[in-house]
Protein backbone atom coordinates (compact mmCIF):
# COMPACT_ATOMS: atom_id res chain seq x y z
CA UNK A 1 0.00 0.00 0.00
CA UNK A 2 2.92 2.31 0.90
CA UNK A 3 4.60 2.00 -2.65
CA UNK A 4 0.99 2.06 -3.63
CA UNK A 5 0.29 5.50 -2.60
CA UNK A 6 3.72 7.17 -2.95
CA UNK A 7 3.40 7.41 -6.39
CA UNK A 8 1.11 10.14 -6.15
CA UNK A 9 1.13 13.62 -4.82
CA UNK A 10 0.32 14.42 -1.00
CA UNK A 11 -3.24 16.20 -1.77
CA UNK A 12 -4.39 12.99 -4.41
CA UNK A 13 -2.72 10.56 -1.56
CA UNK A 14 -5.40 12.21 0.76
CA UNK A 15 -8.60 11.86 -1.34
CA UNK A 16 -7.09 8.09 -2.28
CA UNK A 17 -7.06 7.21 2.22
CA UNK A 18 -10.05 9.70 2.73
CA UNK A 19 -12.28 7.95 -0.05
CA UNK A 20 -11.65 4.24 2.08
CA UNK A 21 -12.06 5.91 5.34
CA UNK A 22 -15.93 6.71 3.73
CA UNK A 23 -16.15 3.37 2.33
CA UNK A 24 -16.19 1.63 5.58
CA UNK A 25 -18.23 4.23 6.84
CA UNK A 26 -20.58 2.94 3.67
CA UNK A 27 -19.98 -1.22 4.69
CA UNK A 28 -21.34 -0.02 8.24
CA UNK A 29 -24.27 1.34 6.48
CA UNK A 30 -24.48 -1.56 4.20
CA UNK A 31 -25.45 -3.97 7.45
CA UNK A 32 -29.15 -2.86 7.03
CA UNK A 33 -29.78 -5.31 4.31
CA UNK A 34 -28.84 -7.99 6.24
CA UNK A 35 -30.92 -7.36 9.80
CA UNK A 36 -32.94 -4.64 10.58
CA UNK A 37 -31.47 -3.68 14.30
CA UNK A 38 -28.24 -4.49 15.89
CA UNK A 39 -28.23 -5.35 19.63
CA UNK A 40 -27.58 -2.53 21.90
CA UNK A 41 -24.81 -4.18 23.69
CA UNK A 42 -22.90 -4.97 20.42
CA UNK A 43 -23.63 -0.85 19.01
CA UNK A 44 -22.84 -0.18 21.73
CA UNK A 45 -19.51 -1.82 21.87
CA UNK A 46 -18.51 -0.57 18.05
CA UNK A 47 -19.05 2.94 19.55
CA UNK A 48 -16.70 1.95 22.37
CA UNK A 49 -14.18 0.70 19.86
CA UNK A 50 -14.01 3.64 17.77
CA UNK A 51 -13.38 5.87 20.46
CA UNK A 52 -10.33 4.04 21.63
CA UNK A 53 -9.20 4.45 17.94
CA UNK A 54 -9.81 8.36 18.29
CA UNK A 55 -8.34 8.58 21.56
CA UNK A 56 -5.19 6.31 20.17
CA UNK A 57 -5.08 8.05 16.69
CA UNK A 58 -5.28 11.53 18.35
CA UNK A 59 -1.52 10.51 20.55
CA UNK A 60 0.16 8.93 18.14
CA UNK A 61 -0.71 9.96 15.28
CA UNK A 62 -1.69 13.82 15.65
CA UNK A 63 -0.13 15.19 18.52
CA UNK A 64 2.82 13.26 18.81
CA UNK A 65 4.46 14.54 15.51
CA UNK A 66 2.88 17.93 16.16
CA UNK A 67 5.01 18.27 19.64
CA UNK A 68 8.23 16.83 17.68
CA UNK A 69 7.71 18.69 14.49
CA UNK A 70 7.22 22.07 16.68
CA UNK A 71 10.65 21.61 18.28
CA UNK A 72 12.35 20.89 14.84
CA UNK A 73 10.81 23.87 13.43
CA UNK A 74 12.38 25.87 16.55
CA UNK A 75 8.97 26.72 18.45
CA UNK A 76 8.17 25.97 21.61
CA UNK A 77 6.83 22.56 21.74
CA UNK A 78 4.01 22.51 24.45
CA UNK A 79 2.76 26.12 23.43
CA UNK A 80 1.98 24.93 19.88
CA UNK A 81 0.64 21.99 21.08
CA UNK A 82 -1.79 23.41 23.72
CA UNK A 83 -2.73 26.36 21.13
CA UNK A 84 -3.49 23.85 18.50
CA UNK A 85 -4.94 21.51 20.73
CA UNK A 86 -7.45 23.67 22.45
CA UNK A 87 -8.54 25.68 19.14
CA UNK A 88 -9.58 22.28 17.36
CA UNK A 89 -11.95 21.81 20.58
CA UNK A 90 -13.14 25.29 20.58
CA UNK A 91 -14.03 24.93 16.69
CA UNK A 92 -15.78 21.75 17.27
CA UNK A 93 -17.61 23.35 20.24
CA UNK A 94 -19.05 25.78 18.48
CA UNK A 95 -19.92 23.07 15.35
CA UNK A 96 -21.64 21.58 17.71
CA UNK A 97 -23.72 24.55 19.68
CA UNK A 98 -24.54 25.81 15.99
CA UNK A 99 -25.37 22.66 13.56
CA UNK A 100 -28.72 21.28 14.11
CA UNK A 101 -28.51 17.43 14.53
CA UNK A 102 -29.46 14.84 16.75
CA UNK A 103 -27.50 11.26 18.52
CA UNK A 104 -28.77 7.83 18.04
CA UNK A 105 -30.89 6.77 20.55
CA UNK A 106 -32.45 10.16 21.16
CA UNK A 107 -35.83 11.78 20.50
CA UNK A 108 -36.10 14.65 17.72
CA UNK A 109 -37.22 17.29 20.65
CA UNK A 110 -33.75 15.99 22.10
CA UNK A 111 -31.64 17.39 18.68
CA UNK A 112 -28.67 19.91 18.94
CA UNK A 113 -27.91 23.32 17.34
CA UNK A 114 -29.77 25.98 16.35
CA UNK A 115 -33.68 24.68 16.21
CA UNK A 116 -34.78 23.19 12.91
CA UNK A 117 -38.02 21.60 11.16
CA UNK A 118 -35.20 19.30 9.82
CA UNK A 119 -36.55 15.67 9.47
CA UNK A 120 -35.01 13.06 11.86
CA UNK A 121 -33.24 10.99 9.24
CA UNK A 122 -31.37 14.45 8.28
CA UNK A 123 -30.29 15.07 11.91
CA UNK A 124 -29.07 12.29 12.60
CA UNK A 125 -27.04 12.40 9.22
CA UNK A 126 -25.67 15.79 10.19
CA UNK A 127 -24.32 14.59 13.93
CA UNK A 128 -22.07 11.60 12.32
CA UNK A 129 -21.28 14.25 9.65
CA UNK A 130 -19.94 15.87 12.51
CA UNK A 131 -17.66 12.98 13.82
CA UNK A 132 -16.27 12.75 10.61
CA UNK A 133 -15.28 16.48 9.63
CA UNK A 134 -12.04 16.38 12.16
CA UNK A 135 -11.33 12.74 10.83
CA UNK A 136 -11.19 13.63 7.28
CA UNK A 137 -9.13 16.59 8.48
CA UNK A 138 -7.00 14.51 10.19
CA UNK A 139 -6.14 12.26 7.46
CA UNK A 140 -5.59 15.12 5.43
CA UNK A 141 -3.20 16.97 7.74
CA UNK A 142 -0.96 14.00 7.91
CA UNK A 143 -0.51 13.68 4.56
CA UNK A 144 -0.09 16.66 3.93
CA UNK A 145 2.68 16.89 6.23
CA UNK A 146 4.84 13.98 4.83
CA UNK A 147 5.38 16.51 2.00
CA UNK A 148 7.41 18.54 4.42
CA UNK A 149 10.25 16.37 4.79
CA UNK A 150 10.71 16.20 8.42
CA UNK A 151 11.28 12.71 10.42
CA UNK A 152 8.32 13.38 12.19
CA UNK A 153 5.52 12.87 9.38
CA UNK A 154 6.04 9.40 7.54
CA UNK A 155 3.66 7.96 5.29
CA UNK A 156 3.78 4.50 6.79
CA UNK A 157 2.09 7.13 9.78
CA UNK A 158 -0.70 8.52 7.98
CA UNK A 159 -1.51 5.09 6.37
CA UNK A 160 -2.02 3.92 10.09
CA UNK A 161 -4.39 6.73 10.82
CA UNK A 162 -6.53 6.20 7.56
CA UNK A 163 -6.49 2.67 8.66
CA UNK A 164 -7.53 3.18 12.25
CA UNK A 165 -10.12 5.78 11.33
CA UNK A 166 -11.76 3.48 8.19
CA UNK A 167 -12.29 0.94 11.42
CA UNK A 168 -13.78 3.15 13.66
CA UNK A 169 -15.92 4.72 10.78
CA UNK A 170 -18.00 1.05 10.40
CA UNK A 171 -19.96 1.28 14.01
CA UNK A 172 -20.63 5.41 12.54
CA UNK A 173 -22.35 4.13 9.55
CA UNK A 174 -24.19 1.39 11.27
CA UNK A 175 -24.90 3.97 13.79
CA UNK A 176 -27.07 5.88 11.65
CA UNK A 177 -28.40 3.71 9.57
CA UNK A 178 -30.18 1.08 12.16
CA UNK A 179 -32.36 3.48 13.81
CA UNK A 180 -33.40 4.74 10.55
CA UNK A 181 -34.40 1.20 9.59
CA UNK A 182 -36.12 -0.06 12.69
CA UNK A 183 -38.36 3.40 12.48
CA UNK A 184 -39.82 2.04 9.11
CA UNK A 185 -37.63 3.28 6.55
CA UNK A 186 -36.61 1.17 3.33
CA UNK A 187 -33.32 -0.70 3.11
CA UNK A 188 -32.15 1.55 0.55
CA UNK A 189 -33.07 4.58 1.64
CA UNK A 190 -31.36 4.20 5.00
CA UNK A 191 -28.00 2.65 3.65
CA UNK A 192 -28.23 5.97 1.44
CA UNK A 193 -28.63 8.22 4.38
CA UNK A 194 -25.96 6.27 6.60
CA UNK A 195 -22.94 6.32 3.96
CA UNK A 196 -24.13 9.85 3.12
CA UNK A 197 -22.60 10.66 6.96
CA UNK A 198 -18.99 9.96 5.70
CA UNK A 199 -18.88 11.92 1.94
CA UNK A 200 -17.67 14.81 3.63
CA UNK A 201 -14.41 13.11 4.76
CA UNK A 202 -13.00 13.35 1.04
CA UNK A 203 -13.76 16.91 1.45
CA UNK A 204 -12.09 17.47 4.56
CA UNK A 205 -8.97 15.72 3.74
CA UNK A 206 -8.39 17.06 0.46
CA UNK A 207 -9.04 20.32 2.02
CA UNK A 208 -6.58 19.51 5.19
CA UNK A 209 -3.89 18.50 2.74
CA UNK A 210 -4.21 21.40 0.67
CA UNK A 211 -4.10 23.94 3.68
CA UNK A 212 -0.51 22.74 5.48
CA UNK A 213 1.10 22.30 1.88
CA UNK A 214 0.39 26.06 0.88
CA UNK A 215 1.34 27.12 5.00
CA UNK A 216 3.89 24.22 5.76
CA UNK A 217 5.09 26.54 8.57
CA UNK A 218 1.66 26.03 10.67
CA UNK A 219 1.73 22.06 10.59
CA UNK A 220 2.57 21.10 14.13
CA UNK A 221 -0.35 23.74 15.26
CA UNK A 222 -2.72 21.67 12.41
CA UNK A 223 -1.98 18.41 14.09
CA UNK A 224 -2.69 19.23 17.13
CA UNK A 225 -5.77 21.33 16.34
CA UNK A 226 -6.82 17.49 14.71
CA UNK A 227 -6.21 15.62 17.74
CA UNK A 228 -8.00 18.68 19.82
CA UNK A 229 -11.22 18.27 17.35
CA UNK A 230 -11.18 14.36 17.28
CA UNK A 231 -10.92 14.20 21.48
CA UNK A 232 -13.84 16.71 21.74
CA UNK A 233 -16.01 13.84 19.62
CA UNK A 234 -14.44 11.20 21.73
CA UNK A 235 -15.24 12.91 24.86
CA UNK A 236 -18.30 14.44 24.38
CA UNK A 237 -20.71 12.19 21.72
CA UNK A 238 -18.92 8.84 21.46
CA UNK A 239 -18.49 7.40 24.92
CA UNK A 240 -21.57 8.98 26.38
CA UNK A 241 -23.54 6.93 23.41
CA UNK A 242 -21.74 4.15 24.07
CA UNK A 243 -22.01 4.08 27.68
CA UNK A 244 -25.82 5.07 27.33
CA UNK A 245 -27.08 1.28 29.25
CA UNK A 246 -25.44 1.14 32.27
CA UNK A 247 -25.04 -2.35 32.35
CA UNK A 248 -23.27 -2.61 28.78
CA UNK A 249 -20.51 -0.57 30.80
CA UNK A 250 -17.74 -2.90 31.39
CA UNK A 251 -17.25 -4.79 27.87
CA UNK A 252 -17.55 -0.57 26.38
CA UNK A 253 -14.95 0.05 28.65
CA UNK A 254 -12.86 -3.32 27.79
CA UNK A 255 -14.00 -2.74 23.83
CA UNK A 256 -12.65 0.53 24.19
CA UNK A 257 -9.36 -0.31 25.26
CA UNK A 258 -8.58 -2.60 22.25
CA UNK A 259 -9.91 -0.03 19.69
CA UNK A 260 -6.90 1.90 21.57
CA UNK A 261 -4.40 -1.54 21.36
CA UNK A 262 -5.44 -1.55 17.70
CA UNK A 263 -4.57 1.54 17.22
CA UNK A 264 -1.43 1.87 18.98
CA UNK A 265 -0.79 -1.33 16.82
CA UNK A 266 -1.04 0.23 13.50
CA UNK A 267 0.85 3.18 14.38
CA UNK A 268 4.08 1.92 16.15
CA UNK A 269 4.11 -0.79 13.52
CA UNK A 270 3.37 1.26 10.20
CA UNK A 271 4.75 4.84 11.71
Amino acid sequence: MIDFLQQYNPVTQAFLATLFTWGLTGAGAALVFFKKEMPPKMLDSMLGFAAGVMIAASFWSLLAPGIEMAEQMGQTPWLTAVIGFMSGGIFMRLTDKFLPHLHPGLDTSQSEGIKTSWQRSTLLVLAITLHNVPEGLAVGVAFGAVAAGLPSATIGGAIALAIGIGIQNFPEGAAVSMPLRREGMSQKKSFLMGQASGIVEPIAGVLGALFVLSTQSILPYALCFAAGAMIFVVVEELIPESQRIQKNIDIVTMATMSGFSVMMMLDVALG
